[in-house]
């Protein structure tokens, strides 16, 4: 039983490392601002998921002691980061930062645009 545990906890927190090691990557050879938010908060957030729960699975089945902190910090961490790489390269696309050369396909830019376009139309009201 310990084995296994200890194998499970070793390949949990190795695959962690390999995708914050992707993140690493990531950021450094991806082209424009929405790239690199996609590989900060996807790959991130699996790697450090992945780190949390192999500590959170040694603490309690090695060392027995729960911690509702450690299960706290991880769902915090499922809900919030994929929320926060979305609100950064929506408000980077709406600022006006331009994609990379290499994008195939914009969906975004005719929402942008239809919104843009109803707002402005849209006249104030009497004072």
């Amino acid at each position: 039983m310990t084995t296994i545990v200890n194998i499970l906890i070793i390949v949990l927190i190795s695959t962690g490392v390999l995708f914050s090691a992707v993140t690493a990557l990531g950021l450094v050879r991806l082209p424009d601002v929405y790239t690199r938010t996609h590989a900060a908060s996807k790959s991130s957030t699996l790697g450090v998921l992945a780190i949390l729960f192999g500590t959170f699975l040694h603490f309690w089945l090695v060392e027995g002691i729960f911690n509702t902190q450690m299960v706290i910090a991880i769902v915090f961490l499922f809900i919030t980061a994929p929320v926060g790489g979305h609100l950064i390269g929506r408000a980077a696309y709406i600022s006006g930062i331009k994609v990379a050369d290499e994008t195939v396909r914009d969906d975004l830019g005719p929402a942008v645009k239809k919104k843009k376009k109803r707002f402005a139309s849209k006249k104030p009201a009497d004072e």
